[in-house]
């Protein structure tokens, strides 16, 4: 039974969430360099069994697309054509980095982690794929 991978794809950083192979609960699992990235999903698929990738969808309040869906489009191209065998899905992501910020003043955290970006990332990830996984749930019932 593979896990669900998210990404939080930025043009310098990548946010990384997997879930638990009952796919119940998202962990945050990295933040890399988006240069590295596919480097990075060579490395973890070939350990992992990932059935579903999602990525982070950057649309702005009036549904519009954000500039960086021209940096996401050909990286899921490539994802797509390196990994024809896992399925490649956009979920909205509106909203993840301000829940992002709170979850860390909500933890608590010290202001050096609150300004810790790559941090921001993989929380960023991780409430894709827990909203992601909630959205299946409440489809299914």
């Amino acid at each position: 039974m593979g896990r669900f991978l998210a990404l939080d794809y930025g043009t310098k950083r990548t946010g990384i969430a997997v879930s638990d192979t009952l796919k119940i609960i998202a962990n945050g699992l990295t933040t890399v360099p988006t240069h590295t990235l596919l480097e990075f999903l060579k490395s973890y698929l070939a350990k992992e069994d990932v059935e579903c990738i999602i990525v982070g969808l950057p649309k702005q309040m009036n549904n519009e697309y954000s500039d960086n869906m021209k940096h996401i489009r050909p990286f899921v191209k490539k994802l797509q054509a390196t990994y024809p065998n896992i399925r490649i899905e956009y979920y909205d992501e509106r909203f993840t980095s301000a829940l992002a910020h709170k979850t860390i003043i909500d933890a608590g955290l010290k202001k050096t982690n609150r300004q810790n970006k790559a941090l921001v990332d993989e929380i960023s990830a991780t409430i894709i794929l827990q909203d992601y996984m909630e959205s299946l749930r409440l489809q299914n019932k």
